[in-house]
């Protein structure tokens, strides 16, 4: 099963749409998860319609539009692996500790906000992802996205991508 992670959009306000290299990774992908942080209802009805699977959460940019049709949190069996998804998880210390206490029962949680990439395990064994960002790299020097793979209920190959600069 092949995973798409991807968060802080901000679309039409970062950027019109997705860069072209990620909507052929949604076409390609059998599941989508979008980490919030989406500004616009446009941008997840596209993903709704093209994605094989769309699994998303509102975020703290989502007005009340998206905020009806997206949850603060999903929560999905994927394959096997147990994911959650949320865009903020707070600050960066003690991030493995309170998402740990907080996800006891899950593998894999994705979330957003920082536009920062990260990938952690917890002293549970608890996968923490932010894939950053494809739109809006803020202090980063990349805008990015994260690939994966679900192998007998487990997260495998995972791949942290990064985007050339707009125009390129």
């Amino acid at each position: 099963m092949r995973l798409l992670l991807m968060a802080d959009t901000h679309v039409p306000k970062r950027a019109r749409d997705l860069p072209e290299r990620l909507w052929r990774e949604v076409d390609a992908a059998d599941v989508v998860i979008h980490a919030g942080d989406w500004v616009s209802v446009g941008l997840l009805d596209a993903l709704e319609a093209r994605a094989r699977r769309l699994v998303g959460v509102h975020g703290n940019n989502d007005g009340p539009e998206l905020r009806a049709r997206l949850p603060e949190v999903a929560r999905v069996e994927l394959g096997g692996l147990r994911v959650a998804v949320v865009h903020e998880t707070g600050a960066a210390t003690g991030r493995e500790r309170r998402c740990a206490a907080r996800f006891p029962d899950i593998d894999v949680l994705v979330f957003g906000h920082s536009h920062i990439p990260w990938d952690t395990t917890t002293e549970t064994g608890l996968r923490l992802l932010n894939p950053g960002s494809p739109t809006d790299r803020r202090r980063q020097p990349f805008h990015t996205y994260m690939t994966a793979e679900v192998r007998d209920g487990v997260l495998a190959d995972l791949v942290l991508h990064r985007l050339p600069p707009r125009g390129q």
